[in-house]
């Protein structure tokens, strides 16, 4: 078991110290009662020296001081309890909180090489595992670490020898537990792994069911789903197996432990130095004793699950997050458009140059289009440009100052992006318009609906702009939602615009509806428009034609139309006649 992880985990609990010392007070007196019960139980049997030597009077007056004891340990025990939960579950609340922002704060290459149902699984099974191990830990640790001190001073108390015979079980118990749970950590970190590619793959298939049927893929999905939950299944099992026979084992030490206290109990007891009662106080207190080191290892089994799910959420909490801002980071908030790039290079793998000696320059208002085949290296022209990855060399900048050294925030407002993948959120078709500006009134809302053409849809929806959106938008069609995100970019009214294969989820008629409001909201805005249907970038200022990374034609679209250019190849293949 990973002692960083632990140690990590105590770090979270620190936050909550008040709590837990008020915890450590409720653990000693619940078992300070539960202690002093097996004594008043020896002295009651005492009592009972047989037929007509019974002390009923005193036995009663015992009865009724256990009745005490017990009612005053068991409102601590709740106590307990209550503190436990209230301690893991806040603290697991702080870890969401923190994973969220670290989130936030990743890369999209983090995003682009992660399975997000794995991710998402951290939020909820990972942390669920969590609550449940620190539930357990907490209140079997802190009651566990009294009871072993009191109970070995009232067996000091009772009877030494009987004492010493007990406590020489309890390392025997500990190298057999720990022997055990070292061996089943390995298989419980492979569990919550192969817990996680599940929901990964359950995502993917669920989100891609229309797929999945129209390429008859249910019986091949079906297969991989078999085989990652078989592992699942393997894992499983082995860890739970490996996990509860921690349990047995210490018990089978215990109950050797408790039969020869039985004997030497008795052997005492005829030479006159135990009673009776002693010995059924002792034998009770050997229980009490043995109890933790049975508790801790039958939750050892949802301890180690927490710290293999721990390990997972410390794995993206450590994770590099994007360079923050520098102190002198620039503000810029009303951009006029000038964008140069520089000697730009650029690979997602370093063995894979994509973009080399990359330069061009735009002047404000400046209408750009990009195209080329898929993989030539248009979106990463866009992600570069919004720093979504750093360059490996070269410059970028905006209004001649290196995009390095704007603040983020600034830099991307500068920008209003309309993405090929429309993204929408459980929310209002309202809500989701005012996205990038939650302060806009109802007329703006209804403005940048119209400007998009949204707006006719939107008024036939049984509660118009208040309709709600349900399952990321399954509830529309693909054209509509991607006039919802136009829509969303037109009220922002970003001084540069960036359209990722904006019209392609849009037939041919909305698409000339969608063009001449795009032609209206570019007007004096630097522009990026990267298309594969090259009849809507004609009007552009400027084509630049990629391939492997590399401008290898420039121009307008009537400069490019010439005998045995690339683009000319480009556009017959979409317009010349078969």
């Amino acid at each position: 078991m990973s002692k960083d992880t632990l140690t990590r985990i105590l770090r979270y609990m620190g936050k909550y110290k008040g709590y837990v010392f008020i915890a450590f007070i409720a653990a000693i007196l619940s078992v300070v009662s539960s202690l002093m019960g097996p004594m008043l139980i020896g002295k009651s049997i005492d009592r009972m020296m047989g037929v007509g030597g019974v002390d009923f009077a005193a036995i009663f007056r015992i009865l009724i001081l256990l009745a005490i004891v017990y009612a005053t340990g068991n409102l601590f025990v709740w106590l307990l309890t209550y503190l436990a939960n209230l301690i893991s579950y806040r603290t697991v609340n702080d870890m969401r909180h923190q994973l969220i922002d670290k989130i936030n704060t990743l890369p999209l290459k983090f995003y682009d090489s992660n399975a997000h149902g794995d991710t998402i699984s951290c939020f909820i099974n990972d942390m669920d595992a969590i609550s449940d191990g620190m539930l357990q830990g907490i209140s079997t640790l802190l009651t566990g670490i009294v009871t072993i001190i009191g109970a070995i001073a009232f067996m000091m108390y009772i009877s030494p020898i009987m004492t010493v015979v007990v406590l020489l079980s309890a390392p025997a118990s500990f190298m057999m537990a720990r022997f055990i749970t070292k061996r089943s950590q390995k298989m419980f970190k492979t569990q919550a792994e192969s817990l996680g590619k599940l929901n990964g793959y359950i995502e993917e298939i669920i989100g891609g069911q229309k797929v999945v049927q129209a390429f008859n893929y249910e019986e091949r999905s079906f297969k991989e789903f078999k085989k990652i939950n078989n592992t699942l299944y393997s894992s499983g099992v082995k860890s739970q197996f490996y996990g509860s026979l921690s349990g047995p084992t210490t018990r089978l030490v215990n109950n050797i432990t408790y039969i020869a206290i039985g004997v030497i109990g008795s052997i005492l007891s005829i030479l006159g130095k135990l009673t009776v009662g002693d010995i059924s106080s002792f034998l009770i207190y050997s229980n009490l004793f043995a109890k933790p080191f049975n508790d801790i290892t039958g939750v050892f089994t949802q301890i180690q699950s927490a710290v293999a799910s721990a390990q997972r959420i410390f794995y993206i909490l450590d994770m590099p997050s994007e360079k923050p801002d520098g102190k002198d980071s620039i503000n810029i908030k009303h951009s006029q458009g000038a964008i140069s790039f520089n000697d730009v290079n650029f690979s997602y793998n370093p063995k894979q140059p994509l973009i080399t000696n990359f330069n061009l320059e735009v002047k404000p208002g400046t209408r750009v289009a990009i195209v080329g085949q898929t993989g030539a290296g248009k979106t990463t022209i866009v992600n570069l440009l919004m720093r979504f990855y750093d360059i490996d060399s070269g410059s970028i900048t905006v209004d001649g100052i290196d995009i390095k050294t704007i603040a983020r925030e600034d830099l991307r407002c500068s920008f209003g992006m309309v993405l090929q993948d429309s993204w929408l959120f459980s929310g209002s078709i309202g809500e989701n318009i005012a996205y990038g500006k939650p302060e806009a009134t109802d007329e703006e809302v209804i403005a940048a609906a119209k400007a998009s053409g949204a707006h006719d849809f939107i008024k036939c929806l049984p509660k118009g702009y208040d309709t709600l959106i349900s399952d990321a938008g399954e509830n529309l069609s693909q054209g509509q939602k991607q006039l919802l995100t136009i829509a969303r970019v037109m009220l922002v009214d970003p001084p540069m615009l960036i359209l990722d294969e904006a019209t392609s989820n849009i037939d041919t008629r909305t698409e000339i509806h969608i063009q001449k409001a795009f032609l209206k909201m570019m007007e004096g805005r630097t522009s990026f428009v990267i298309a594969h249907r090259l009849s809507t970038i004609r009007e552009a200022d400027l084509i630049l034609v990629l391939d492997n990374g590399n401008v290898v034609e420039s121009g307008t679209h009537n400069q490019l139309l010439k005998n045995g250019s690339y683009y000319e190849k480009l556009y017959n293949s979409q317009f010349a006649p078969v």
